[in-house]
């Protein structure tokens, strides 16, 4: 078995097409046994594909748009997609059948300070035609805090991945009302990125082989199987509500079965950061993607 080393940007069952590679066991199937690790608070995954502890990386397109606002030339290309929308939800205290997005306006909202989250989740309330500088945001930092705050009382509402709000919702702390997702549509929010070096190796190639088949039981697979396979990445969280996650996700459509980044989808990524004011200019496509290897 040849090692493959795996870092998560951040790590939710968002991001179940990367996780079940090594859950359903596609990854050995290839001969290759993962190894995988988050990144260290201010710490990107990008330095670790750079200095070769990690050989691909949960990334984001956004990641690029900051290289290259700075003048610099992306070292890493973005080659696959892992989720095709936006996989956050809004979670209330009170279940709210009648919910509209304008009830976040003069609303607490505990959610991300910046970063891609942010980004997104203006461009949802711009979507929505409701004014964001009316929402009191409450930002106490990353996705465990977030959760934290909200269970200690803080907020009327919050901005969590799956699963924290499936959990919420089953401890009776709050109630999810809406998802993100669906106000902005299909758009390149998360990514596979490495080395152009690395996408010429054999090891590559491998990959690929066992991400294309992921992505067709992420698809094809009941979400309960996979959340089975899955339960000992998430040992805080209940399986039934991992499934009930997945289940969700797989409803949503995020994981479509093509892995390549459309440049349709590249587009809408453009749109939310020239929206959120950070894009110095639209980049071309292949600044910052290229297609997977073949296998």
């Amino acid at each position: 078995m040849t090692r493959i080393n795996i870092q998560f940007t951040l790590f939710s069952a968002f991001y179940s097409p990367l996780i079940s590679t090594m859950s359903g066991g596609f990854l050995k199937a290839e001969g290759l046994e993962p190894e995988w690790s988050v990144s260290p608070p201010g710490k990107s995954a990008i330095e670790a594909l750079l200095d070769g502890s990690a050989d691909v990386a949960q990334s984001a397109l956004s990641q690029g748009f900051t290289t290259l606002g700075k003048g610099e030339t992306p070292r890493v290309r973005h080659f696959a997609q892992i989720n095709e929308m936006d996989g956050f939800f809004l979670t209330g205290r009170e279940a709210d059948p009648d919910f509209t997005w304008d009830k976040l306006e003069g609303a607490d909202l505990v959610c991300f300070g910046g970063g891609q989250p942010r980004a997104m989740f203006m461009y949802a309330c711009h979507k929505a035609g409701i004014d964001f500088s009316r929402i009191n945001l409450i930002t106490p930092g990353g996705a465990a805090d977030i959760d934290k705050a909200f269970r200690d009382g803080l907020g009327q509402y919050v901005q969590q991945q799956g699963p924290f709000p499936q959990q919420l919702q089953k401890d009776g702390i709050g109630h999810i009302v809406a998802q993100v997702g669906p106000m902005i549509g299909p758009c390149g929010f998360s990514s596979l990125c490495a080395t152009p070096e690395w996408l010429e190796t054999d090891m590559a190639r491998a990959f690929m082989r066992a991400y294309r088949k992921t992505r067709l039981y992420m698809n094809e697979t009941p979400a309960a199987e996979i959340a089975k396979a899955e339960s000992s990445y998430f040992p805080n969280i209940d399986e039934d509500v991992l499934a009930e996650t997945i289940a969700t996700y797989q409803k949503l459509g995020c994981w479509t079965p093509h892995v390549e980044i459309t440049k349709d989808a590249y587009e809408v990524t453009l749109d939310v950061f020239e929206h959120f004011g950070t894009l110095k200019e639209r980049y071309p496509y292949e600044a910052v993607c290229c297609l997977p290897p073949e296998a």
